[in-house]
């Protein structure tokens, strides 16, 4: 989890310092390319799964979410302080109860109830309507969570028929044409100062997201987000260092209604799925018995 949080940070980073001479197309691109890159050198015995082209269609639409949820997370990371889009970010499992519930038929809980609740809350307190003007790009950012939430309800449906190494790839496969084409409306000179943060920002979003998986399989999910959301404090340390921005106790705050939201619908699922399997535990001797 330590590494998956410094690999979000440094592609967060990554891509501001490319967004300085490059546009935000092109940091799509460029990331997918570093993406491919990697994959070719360490994917290849993915290939003949990936030659089946299992669930192509649903690939597509979800890699399609996935990249327009990315350039709109992009902007944010360009435009607003680090912490606040890491922060709001953290609204995503409100979106993912949502898709759920819409796509898949899946049944709202009351502590899920909660959390949504409690999120919308915390969303409130970091942008604070009413207090000025608020910043468009953290509509877009809320918009990139609710593009990440849909993309991971697709992925859930995906992993019942293809491996997670396969839909890396697929994702890169179908995100780095994206990148092109979208780059091209809008392609401004590269130069060799660009490429360390390409990489930086490339690598990252891949050591990223395979470290964060492999912490998911390791601990609980109540583990895991306490712990990433130590991005928000670690993204405010950077952007006040690096960036000289301000650290702003309401978006502590607002994350911190948000992370306790989602906390304690996980603990009370734990709880409910600890007592489910207590009582399968009890009926099953009495069946026995009356057989």
């Amino acid at each position: 989890m330590a590494l998956s949080m410094v690999s979000f940070i440094a592609m967060s980073v990554g891509s501001r310092e490319m967004a300085t001479t490059l546009s935000i197309q092109q940091i799509l691109f460029f990331r997918a390319l570093v993406g491919l890159g990697v994959i070719l050198a360490v994917g290849r015995s993915l290939l003949p799964e990936i030659r089946r082209m299992e669930a192509l269609p649903l690939h597509l639409a979800r890699n399609t979410v996935h990249f327009a949820a990315q350039y709109f997370w992009t902007i944010g990371v360009v435009v607003l302080p680090l912490a606040s889009v890491f922060a709001l970010e953290f609204t995503m499992p409100i979106w993912v109860t949502l898709f759920a519930w819409l796509l898949l038929r899946e049944q709202v809980s009351r502590s899920r109830l909660l959390a949504t609740v409690g999120g919308f809350i915390g969303v409130l307190v970091i942008v604070r309507p009413g207090i000025g003007m608020i910043d468009p790009a953290a509509g877009l950012v809320l918009i990139a969570a609710a593009g990440y939430g849909l993309s991971l309800i697709m992925v859930k449906r995906l992993t019942g028929r293809c491996s997670p190494g396969a839909i890396v790839i697929w994702m890169i496969l179908i995100q780095l044409p994206l990148g092109l084409i979208a780059a091209l409306t809008d392609w401004r000179p590269v130069s060799l100062t660009d490429v360390p943060w390409m990489l930086v920002a490339g690598v990252g979003a891949l050591a990223a997201h395979f470290c964060q998986a492999q912490a998911l399989k390791r601990l609980e999910a109540s583990v895991v987000i306490p712990i990433d959301f130590l991005r928000v404090p670690m993204a405010s340390v950077v952007g006040f260092y690096v960036y000289g921005e301000a650290i702003d106790l309401w978006v502590f705050l607002g994350g911190a209604i948000i992370l306790l939201s989602n906390l304690q619908a996980v603990l009370a699922e734990r709880r409910d799925a600890t007592t489910g399997a207590l009582a399968a535990e009890h009926a099953l001797p009495i069946k026995k018995r009356q057989s």
